[in-house]
This record gives C-alpha cells, structure tokens and sequence, in this order.
C-alpha cells in the first residue's frame, strides 16, 4: 500500500514538473499551436481589450508625476544588476519620472550581448521595432538589436551571429530578454502604443551609472565606448530628492 502511494506521488510530481518545463520552454510549440485555433490577435485587438483598464492604472503614477497622458516621448533604463526597468516622461532636458518596474527575470551576466545563444541580454541604447500581440510570452516589444553600433563591431571582429529577438515581454522567465510578468507588459505595450514606437528609446545597463562609472571588466576595449554613451544617458535622468 505504502509503495503504492509513494508511486503514485512520484508520477503526480513527474507530471507536473513534465507539465511546468512544457508551460516554459515549449511556449514555442504550443503556443503557435493555440494561435492557430483560436486565431490570431491584432495590435488594434489588444488595446480595445485591455487599453481602458490599463490606462486607468497608469493614471495613478502620471498623476503623480504631474505629466499629461500620453507623453510625447518615453524613455526605459533598464539595470541588469538590480533587475529595475525605469520609465522616464519627457526630453532628456526636463524629463519626469513615471514609474519603477521590478523585472521578473533576465539572464547572463554584466556585458554586452556577443553572440546568438550566449544567453546575453544587451547593453545599449535601442528603439523599439513593432509591438507583437501574439507573443509566446503574453505581449511582447522587440529592440532593434543589434543596432548600428552592435554590428559594427560584430563585423569587425568576425561575429557573423551576434543574435537577434531580443524583446521585453510578460511572464516571469527569460533567456536573453526581459521579462516583465503579465501586469507590467500590459502597461508597457499600452503605453508604447500610445506615445508611438519612435518616440520610444530604452537604455540598458549593466549597473547603475548614476550612482558609479561602469566597469569595462574583461570585455573587449569598444565597451569602453559604449558604456561612456551609457553614463551620458542615465547622468539625463535623476529623481528629484523633494
């Protein structure tokens, strides 16, 4: 008897680690398979859905900021070490805190991303490229990485796959992106919407430059260079102390 409820507890824990990997990391087999079935979603979809709520959340914190919704520009610093993604109103010249979002997972480690598979998430300064209502991961944003500035060094050392798909998007697991939980990704593609994808620019850090110079470490010497763009662009975006 006692054997046979050790047994039967064994295959229960099997099946929902089995169930738990497949939820994760088939996303992308099932996922397509269920959009397949039930079709698929528009950006325009999206927003009719869940836009009115969403913006009602976020009247919160532009209240609070004292900025008139939507903004003309936005502005991400996500910090890797500190696992924060910051959302800025505004030019750099006057720009208005909105909010703090706690990232819910990233992987890699302080330094750029080199190469497809590295499991790197970038550091930079990226646009976003188009808002996806059908991601495997709720709702996604993609980053124009690599940008100029990442191919060109890719190039220049040989790396002829230095990656491509990275996105900020919902759930709370990620290889090389940012995942941002299901709450936070509607505000965020609510929000990019509105205020229009090129009036849009994320910043991604290893640590916060504010606070210290970044540290080029054992990365190749051109880091130097692109964390200097880093320090100058989140030395724009300092919380008022009042």
């Amino acid at each position: 008897m006692h054997r046979k409820i050790k047994l039967a507890g064994l295959i229960a824990t099997v099946a929902f680690a089995a169930a738990t990997s497949l939820y994760f990391y088939g996303r992308s087999f099932w996922v397509p398979m269920t959009v397949k079935l039930t079709g698929q979603r528009s950006v325009a979809d999206v927003i009719t859905s869940i836009g009115s709520k969403t913006r009602n959340r976020m009247a919160v914190y532009f209240s609070a900021a004292q900025v008139a919704y939507p903004p003309n520009e936005l502005t991400m610093l996500a910090l890797k070490d500190s696992a924060y993604l910051e959302v800025w109103a505004g030019h750099a010249n006057h720009p208005a805190f909105i909010h703090r979002y706690k990232i819910k997972a990233l992987s890699g480690v302080s330094g750029p991303k080199l190469r497809e598979g590295d499991k790197q998430v970038p550091e930079g300064i990226y646009r976003i490229e188009g808002l996806n209502p059908n991601s495997s991961f709720y709702l996604s944003m993609k980053l124009n990485y690599p940008n100029n500035f990442d191919s060109q060094h890719a190039h220049a050392e040989g790396r002829t796959q230095p990656g491509s798909n990275i996105f900020i998007h919902g759930k709370s697991v990620s290889i090389g992106c940012l995942a941002m939980g299901d709450d936070a990704i509607e505000e965020l593609f609510v929000l990019v919407h509105d205020v229009g994808l090129h009036n849009v620019r994320i910043a991604i850090a290893p640590t916060d430059p504010r606070l210290a110079p970044l540290s080029i470490g054992h990365n190749p010497a051109w880091v130097a260079e692109l964390y200097r763009s880093l320090e100058h662009e989140f030395r724009q975006y300092v919380r008022s102390k009042t």
